[in-house]
């Protein structure tokens, strides 16, 4: 699985210095032997890997950030890789168990990716993200879970709460919205 996630990391064409440093970060750390996926709640080890997926209507130029409680942030949805999983299974599997939906995905790969410290109350520790970008549609009523989520809430793309959100998220908006222009 490190060769696959290896892969991955490489494909990923940065839009920026920054990404193009989290990539080589990234790229070291993997080479490094550590180990990639959390095996105990909530830091072991204190850099693991995350699959964020973000839902987005490209008709309406929207997308959906989840208002997650232990962050405290406005976030894409997504979920830490299990040890051994294909980054794109975690979305499969978290999109369904946070959104009730099957993951429809806009593109195959991650487009984004950032190494982050955690902010909220499981702050202290490092995630490696891979932003997927799945396609939703605005109008669809969905089912959160209630547990992680205060709510779920569609924002277009030039009106996100960027004073209360992943630090990448202005980024990874650019980054997508050239990405869906070329499309």
């Amino acid at each position: 699985m490190r060769n696959v996630v290896e892969q991955l990391v490489r494909a990923i064409d940065p839009c920026d210095d920054l990404e193009q440093q989290h990539q080589q970060a990234t790229l070291e750390w993997i080479a490094s032997g550590a180990g990639l996926f959390r095996v105990r709640k909530p830091a072991d080890p204190p850099q693991h890997l995350v699959s964020y997926f973000v839902l987005v209507d490209p008709d309406a130029a929207q997308l959906l950030l989840v208002d997650h409680k232990n962050a405290g942030l406005w976030l894409p949805s997504g979920g830490h890789v299990e040890p051994d999983e294909h980054p794109t299974a975690t979305v499969a599997r978290e999109v369904q168990e946070e959104l009730s939906i099957a993951a429809d995905f806009l593109l195959d790969n991650p487009l984004f990716i950032t190494v982050t410290q955690t902010v909220g109350s499981t702050a202290g520790h490092t995630d490696v993200s891979l932003w997927y970008v799945l396609r939703g549609d605005h109008q669809q009523p969905l089912q959160y879970d209630r547990a992680e989520f205060h709510g779920v809430r569609w924002f277009p793309l030039d009106q996100l709460p960027l004073d209360r959100c992943d630090p990448h998220l202005s980024r990874f908006s650019a980054k997508l919205q050239a990405q869906l222009a070329r499309e």
